[in-house]
């Protein structure tokens, strides 16, 4: 064993020992003090000692341990060789050139006083793997627009950094800013207002106001009103009083002193809305006024709500009287809805309902700290969708006359926790006030069966600020089509829809900002980064159609390198026929499902796939299971993908039946049939490319996370000879556990029974119901594994809680299947902390490297 090597393994095992004791030459004594020296001090980064270890394995193999104490193979870190740390130094670095490209979040257009110019503002992301988070920056641009067919984005030179900040939220004319800054201990919430050149008003809202701010996109509810006098915002209610106790014993309620002698106890146990709202109190809705920095509560809304998304009603006269709306979801929502707070991330099969509420304003006889019975007070609140089981995102037409929501009502009927969304127009009254039986209407239903090529539906997780084009009652959004993400206009009048991104294409299109009547997106493919495009609206010889332009960006810019390995794979969407499909099954059900297929190429590859044989020059396989199972995968660039496809892998992410963006039938097919119907879809999709001669059969791979991780230990189960390799992300291997653990032990319930299961559901299951739970689950199908697995675990997980994976884990050790388990202490479900998501993959192509062997 070489020197370097064993001086490698004792800095990884932490031995103490002195590095000149494991040399016996002087070859490279002369750096190992300063290496240990570093090592010592915590100074030493991974990714140094790694480049340490590369530059010394080169030295002559006439370098060899003649010193006593020998190291043994026990002496070594686990799994840890000569060729796998050459292994992770490759793919560690390759996996960094993807990572350094940052992403964009937001963006914001306003109109400039010149007139014939806009001034655009950019939120952008880039990982900071040394801190463990995201790196936070804004960017800006001078829109000039010259005609149809030319567009100037003057940048400015430099991105600014926003460290410590929440959110940002412009005002609606552009010129203030909203800065939000949540602490993570128990110190002051900060607001700031910034105008063009300086900070304005800076506030510290104490926590006996109330906690941190709801910034994550779900509860997240903040907005300017249109005088932009005031903001109004949803934020933790403020905490309870606990007990207070000392050496006599019980001194009542209060706050502990520590110089006192007092301590407080926990006080009775509050529950919460489950994966990521973890130890967050109810969300409550609160006013700021800007002047004179006073922050009240809103009265009238009853403790059973939780807010979020609120809007502020458009003011019709002066009057003094001013209301909110807001999205409320009920705590009694479990079983015969008893109080229970189930899991809400994530799911849209939720009740909620709009309500319109009194804003506070002026006087000094509202407080911030309120009483008890103040906030129990209801009778303000007055429900304005009592007739649909959900509503959300609302928004107002710019005239004030209409107020368009979208609705789940697919899902909170079916159980499903996503399913088609509809779009739903109220006529507002014309004197301003809130009215319980003011018209709705529906502009969009729900698509059950699309023909071929058609709106398949409505799949939309958000609005932007301001969606509307100039006529007042034309809306942009992003939508699931099919495999893509697509941009569409809907007439909230008319209820029609048109697809105003490009068609037949593999490329994604999401709306970032609107430029008056022109758009702002981004485009990207599997294999082609994020793309700026600026898109205006032509009529050319009475043929009306978007017209888009490339615009140079700083933001999205990848190295040479990456576009070289990109530049080198092809993508393609197949449409894979269901195989023997039952004449029971809805037609919807019955049509071919999609996989997007990426091809990794080389010209060797190329000469031979292209004359379909089955040979290992066709290259492995990854097959990619999204999760959910109610989700989809898009051909949007994704740089995890992007890495595993460049380390020479072809990838097939199949969209099964249950997937978004496909119309209703198909997606309600699988709720029932988990395990069974979703399993047979994967294997039609592999069978599909392996008989076109696309893969080389004998190597694929397989990845999943969640009910990804479902499905990929199902299909090691029950196919276990055709795959070499598997990883798994918090994945569900056994729904009898996971149905008294998760946050969301209705879905168990659901993709188990289908319908039905919304009557079955019980906070204490049957031994049948438990039975059938174990039968569904891939653990059924344990003893039939072979297949190594890398299992992927947050160790704060509370949708998949990580007792699942450990549990299956733990079974297959005990039967000599080889596994490898690495579980990230502060991660949840997603595992999506920066150094904990880099790992993962890292460790990903590595294991698959292992058993795929590429060369």
């Amino acid at each position: 064993m070489k020197t370097a090597e064993i001086f490698f393994f004792r800095l990884c095992t932490r031995e103490r020992k002195s590095a000149y004791s494991l040399t016996a030459s002087n070859n490279f004594s002369s750096c190992t003090p300063a290496i240990e020296k570093a090592w010592r001090s915590r100074k030493l980064s991974t990714s140094t000692l790694l480049r340490f270890y590369s530059i010394c394995c080169k030295l002559p193999s006439t370098v060899a341990m003649q010193a006593p104490g020998t190291v043994t193979a026990k002496d070594m870190p686990h799994g840890i060789n000569e060729t796998t740390v050459h292994e992770y130094d490759s793919q560690a670095k390759l996996l960094q050139e993807f990572s350094k490209v940052p992403s964009i979040d937001k963006a914001w257009i306003f109109k400039s006083d010149s007139g014939g110019s806009s001034r655009a503002m950019f939120s952008i992301s880039q990982m900071n793997f040394v801190a463990n988070k995201k790196r936070k920056l804004i960017l800006s641009s001078h829109i000039v627009k010259t005609n149809n067919q030319s567009i100037d984005f003057q940048w400015s030179p430099f991105p600014v950094e926003m460290d410590g900040v929440s959110a940002i939220v412009p005002s609606p004319s552009g010129s203030k800013l909203l800065v939000v800054r949540n602490k993570e201990d128990e110190s002051p919430t900060q607001l700031e207002i910034w105008g063009s050149a300086q900070l304005e008003k800076a506030m510290q809202i104490p926590r006996s106001v109330h906690g941190s701010l709801f910034v994550d996109g779900w509860f997240e509810g903040i907005s300017w009103n249109f005088e932009e006098t005031h903001i109004a915002y949803v934020a933790e209610e403020p905490a309870p009083p606990k007990p207070l106790f000392d050496d006599s014993g019980f001194k009542g309620e209060g706050s502990f002193n520590k110089d006192s002698g007092t301590w407080n106890g926990q006080g009775d146990w509050e529950e919460d809305w489950g994966e990521t709202y973890s130890k967050k109190r109810r969300p409550t809705l609160f006013v700021l006024q800007i002047s004179s920095g006073e922050v009240q509560i809103v009265k009238g809304i009853s403790k059973s709500l939780s807010v979020g998304q609120v809007v502020w009603v458009p003011s019709f006269s002066s009057a003094s009287e001013k209301y909110l709306v807001f999205v409320g979801w009920s705590s009694e929502n479990g079983p015969q809805q008893t109080p229970r707070k189930l899991g809400i991330k994530y799911c849209y099969n939720r009740p909620c309902a709009l309500y319109a509420v009194k804003a506070p304003f002026g006087g000094h006889d509202n407080k911030a700290v309120v009483e008890t019975k103040e906030l129990e007070d209801s009778a303000g609140t007055i429900i304005l969708t009592a007739g649909l089981s959900s509503a959300f995102f609302p928004k107002y037409s710019p005239d004030g006359k209409h107020l368009v929501f979208l609705s789940a009502r697919s899902a909170v009927d079916s159980g499903a926790h996503w399913a088609t969304n509809s779009l739903h127009r109220m006529d507002w009254p014309a004197d301003g006030r809130p009215d319980s039986s003011a018209k709705v209407s529906c502009v969009v239903p729900v698509v059950l069966c699309p023909k071929e090529g058609s709106f398949p539906g409505l799949y939309c997780s958000h609005f932007l600020p301001c969606p509307w084009l100039s006529d007042g009652y034309t809306i942009i959004l992003s939508s699931a089509w099919r495999s893509t993400e697509a941009m569409l206009s809907i007439n909230i009048l008319s209820g029609q829809v048109s697809r105003i991104s490009p068609g037949d294409t593999i490329y994604s299109w999401d709306v970032l900002a609107l430029d008056g009547d022109d758009i702002l997106a981004v485009t990207s493919s599997p294999i082609d980064p994020p793309q700026l495009k600026y898109g205006s609206y032509s009529n050319h010889m009475e043929q009306f159609s978007w017209h888009w332009l490339d615009v140079s960006s700083p933001v999205a810019g990848c190295s040479d390198k990456v576009r070289s390995l990109l530049s080198s794979n092809h993508c393609s969407i197949l449409e894979v026929p269901v195989k023997n499909p039952s004449e029971t099954l809805s037609e919807g059900a019955r049509r071919p499902f999609e996989a997007i297929f990426i091809s990794y190429s080389s010209s060797e590859s190329e000469e031979t796939c292209k004359g379909n044989k089955i040979d290992a020059v066709c290259g492995p396989v990854i097959v990619i299971i999204h999760g959910g199972p109610h989700s989809v995968s898009s051909t949007t660039y994704a740089k995890s993908l992007a890495f595993l496809s460049s380390l020479g892998y072809n990838l097939l992410i199949v969209n099964y039946r249950g997937s978004l963006g496909f119309g209703e039938e198909a997606l309600q097919s699988l709720p029932g049939n988990v395990g069974s119907q979703d399993v047979s879809d994967v294997l039609a999709a592999l069978d599909y490319v392996s008989e076109r001669g696309l893969i080389d059969g004998s190597r694929v791979a397989v990845l999943g996370g969640s009910h990804g991780g479902f499905l990929t230990t199902h299909l090691v189960g029950q196919a276990p000879d055709r795959f070499v390799a598997a990883a798994v992300r918090n994945p569900v291997c056994n729904l009898s556990l996971m149905v008294g653990t998760s946050d969301i032990p209705d879905w168990c319930y659901i993709e188990a029974y289908g319908k039905e299961g919304k009557e079955l559901f019980s906070e204490a299951p049957s031994a049948e119901y438990l039975h059938d739970f174990y039968s569904k689950s891939p653990i059924s199908h344990l003893s039939k594994v072979k297949t190594p697995i890398l299992f992927l675990l947050g160790a704060k997980d509370l949708r998949v809680p990580v007792s699942n994976g450990l549990q299956y884990a733990r079974a297959l050790r005990e039967r000599g299947v080889e596994i490898k388990v690495i579980v990230f202490p502060e991660d949840v479900h997603a595992i999506e902390r920066p150094q904990s998501d880099f790992e993962s993959y890292l460790n990903i192509g590595v294991w698959f490297n292992k058993y795929c062997k590429l060369p």
